[in-house]
């Protein structure tokens, strides 16, 4: 039997090593093309997302629920955490 606390755990890691890779990524395409801007517009989209509150703060300086919602924003570069007003 598997230990469903410890299958949750690794999902978990998981989940955290994803969201870190894509923001190393991010950083790493505005550092080498100037170009880029903070949103999109090809990302934005009304995909389903969780009304999880878990904060990030945009490149626009807007607050987003989650980062689903910040991505189906078109937001490409964001924090966690409420913006700063």
């Amino acid at each position: 039997m598997y230990n469903y606390n410890i299958l949750a755990q690794i999902l978990k890691m998981k989940k955290l090593r994803i969201i870190i890779l894509l923001f190393i990524t991010q950083i790493t395409l505005i550092s080498c093309n100037k170009e880029i801007t903070c949103i999109d517009e090809s990302l934005i989209s009304d995909g389903p997302c969780t009304k999880e509150y878990r904060p990030v703060c945009g490149c626009d300086n807007i607050t987003y629920s989650n980062i689903c919602m910040a991505n189906n924003a078109g937001i490409i570069i964001f924090s966690e955490g409420e913006c700063e007003n």
